[in-house]
């Protein structure tokens, strides 16, 4: 937006601004400093489809944390550990080809199952030659 926006409340021209914002998941909460057009004679604020991608990113890195899921880095790490490749891990441990790929590139959530099978075989790597005689 090049021209400062009206507040749909108060026709009051609105200001671009960085305010913290609460973000919630499951009860647990975390404050984000929020870009975006502010009312400051009302609560109103409008943002663009780049602000929200802050809000998004914060949103995700909490259910991360409450739902225990492991982070991109920490799949990559587990997945080298094991001596596994991208494609052999998908292969081996399912999600298809490309599913290490895209849980370490963050374009995809891995899931808690996933999460979970990733931490046990990072304990107990001899187990992935098991797997791999299984398959």
């Amino acid at each position: 937006m090049s021209k400062a926006p009206v507040c749909p409340e108060t026709g009051k021209p609105m200001v671009r601004d960085t305010r913290p914002m609460e973000i919630s998941y499951k009860g647990q909460s975390t404050t984000v400093d929020m870009p975006g057009w502010y009312c400051d004679a009302s609560s109103e604020s409008i943002h663009t489809a780049d602000d929200l991608k802050v809000s998004d990113a914060a949103l995700k890195e909490l259910r991360l944390e409450v739902e225990h899921l492991l982070k991109p880095q920490e799949i990559k790490r587990i997945r080298t550990a094991i001596g596994l490749n991208q494609r052999e891990a998908g292969a081996l441990l399912g999600g298809g080809p490309n599913a290490f790929q895209k849980y370490e590139q963050d374009t995809v959530t891995v899931s808690k199952p996933m999460s979970n099978l990733l931490r046990v075989l990072e304990r107990h790597p001899e187990e992935v030659e098991e797997l791999k005689k299984q398959a």
